[in-house]
């Protein structure tokens, strides 16, 4: 089960969260080979004074830390990264030295919910 978990200084709509939760599910199973069934995405939004970035220019940030299973490419991270930062910059004006992501890896079986206990990743 990754848990992508995002902190932003953004202010969105309801309409606007379920829009970005379903575009980053969406790029998560394409670009990591996956099923959506198990993506969990969290979005917190906080003042601006409870976020900070050295290089970060006037403007929204927008973080995003990925809890993830082990065993993916750097190609695959790489450009789920990308589309995630590509479409804040996009859709929500985030400049783009504001965007940062994040990504630690665990062992299959540190992922778990109450049904299963995840398992190794393997190639499609």
């Amino acid at each position: 089960m990754p848990l992508l978990q995002f902190a932003t200084t953004l202010s969105l709509s309801p309409a606007e969260r379920e829009a970005f939760v379903a575009f980053v599910t969406d790029r998560y199973t394409e670009e990591m080979e996956t099923s959506a069934g198990h993506v969990a995405v969290t979005i917190a939004e906080h003042e601006p004074s409870a976020m900070a970035i050295g290089r970060a220019v006037e403007g929204p940030l927008l973080f995003l830390d990925a809890e993830i299973r082990e065993g993916r490419p750097f190609e695959y991270k790489r450009a789920f990264a990308l589309a995630v930062m590509e479409r804040a910059v996009e859709a929500f004006g985030v400049p783009e030295p504001n965007c940062k992501v994040v990504f630690t890896e665990h062992a299959g079986e540190d992922m778990m919910g109450i049904d299963r206990v995840g398992g190794d990743w393997e190639e499609r």
